[in-house]
């Protein structure tokens, strides 16, 4: 049956159910590989991307997708910063940002200059299958391949078995110039509480700073106050001065011990991305480099004789690297007390600048797990948790 047939008429080639990163990019990789396939997205919000600011090393964009990706990019940086009580480094890698204006009105123009893409905002899903999409409104939907990404809701069935990575930040205008030219990725000087804590810096402009307050937890929950509060005094400390509160982000995002939601078999029911479908990094919360190889897989032929083959290929490597995360997941989270967190990522930050790149992009070699896992153990690892398998008391 061709597409011209009458009765394909209403056949999407793929329908993105969900407005976040994954589709987003899967929708741009799309538009330049298959313009004139016909591309849905389905949200259930009124604007794409919610509110969130997706930072990455620059490297960790496939050549073939960094012109995709350009129009999205918000900032860039030439490297970036560290610092923990013990040591403080700074790295050459590139970074850069997309954030959801940059992504969202990328996405529209790429929507306007593709006659055969769409997107369906303030849609609620009810259904997703192989195939077809329900929406809440009884209306259904069909494609030739349908992508979930709705989100990490599924993702995490046992507490016991998973930490959390938890934020706040504020998007500040300062009265005077910050004097920054790349981003503070950790700053762990700060006290710790409360697990793992460091605070994350991103001028923006001149005058403007993203200032994050983060935490490695063994439980979710987010007092937003105190960490408001907490983020006006490190400002306070660095001498600078808030003169206006420009935006507010917050999240709460599960770093597993265990992955029950390992990606599946093409065709076993819709192709699952993003957090829900295991396509993140455990140990960072870091999802740019996954949704780029997802996105890139999607663009490239997903209907193609060969992509259950390309699929497994990409599977099979993944969840290598998954393997490999949520080991260091259950060393952090279980054979530390939460106020000596911070000794894994000082003794982490030693490693040659390659191995660090690679880890956040989860392609690891053995080399560079070797480096990470062997020698003397960071300070303040519990052996009793080792030999028990509990976690760390403190």
């Amino acid at each position: 049956m061709s597409a011209a047939d009458p009765t394909n008429a209403d056949l999407h080639d793929v329908i993105l159910v969900g407005g976040g990163l994954a589709s987003c990019l899967a929708l741009l990789a799309l538009a330049a590989a298959r313009p004139t396939a016909r591309v849905l997205i389905v949200e259930r919000a009124h604007a794409l991307c919610g509110n969130h600011t997706w930072c990455f090393h620059a490297d960790d964009v496939p050549p073939e997708l960094a012109d995709v990706l350009a129009p999205a990019l918000a900032h860039r940086w030439p490297g970036y910063e560290v610092a923990f009580p013990e040591h403080a480094r700074s790295l050459a890698s590139p970074y850069a940002c997309a954030t959801s204006e940059s992504l969202a009105a990328a996405v529209h123009a790429a929507i306007a200059a593709h006659p055969s893409y769409a997107a369906r905002l303030g849609t609620a899903v009810e259904e997703v299958g192989t195939t077809y999409v329900v929406l809440a409104s009884g209306e259904r939907l069909r494609a030739r391949r349908v992508v979930d990404a709705r989100g990490p809701a599924h993702l995490v069935t046992d507490p016991a078995a998973c930490g959390y990575q938890k934020f706040v930040g504020l998007e500040l205008d300062l009265a005077a110039p910050h004097g920054l030219d790349r981003p503070l990725l950790m700053d762990a000087t700060v006290p710790q509480q409360d697990g793992f804590r460091f605070v994350y810096v991103l001028p923006l402009a001149e005058r403007r700073v993203l200032v994050e307050d983060t935490y490695f937890s063994d439980a979710p929950d987010l007092a937003d106050a105190e960490l408001v509060a907490g983020i006006h005094g490190y400002v306070a400390a660095r001498g600078w001065r808030a003169a206006e509160v420009v935006r507010e982000e917050r999240g709460v995002l599960p770093l597993p011990l265990e992955m029950p939601a390992a990606p599946r078999a093409l065709g076993d029911g819709p192709l699952v991305a993003g957090y829900q479908g295991g396509w993140f990094h455990p140990t960072t919360g870091y999802s740019m480099p996954l949704a780029l190889r997802l996105a890139q897989f999607i663009a490239h032929g997903i209907e193609e004789p060969d992509a259950a083959e390309r699929w497994q290929l990409l599977v099979d490597e993944h969840r290598r690297q998954l393997a490999f995360a949520l080991r260091l997941n259950k060393m952090l989270f279980r054979w530390f007390a939460p106020a000596q967190r911070h000794h894994v990522l000082a003794r982490f930050y030693r490693a040659p600048e390659d191995t660090v790149r690679r880890f956040y992009a989860l392609r690891t070699t053995r080399a560079d797990r070797a480096r990470i896992l062997c020698g003397r153990p960071p300070r303040g690892m519990s052996w009793r948790a080792v030999l028990t398998g509990q976690r760390a008391a403190g």
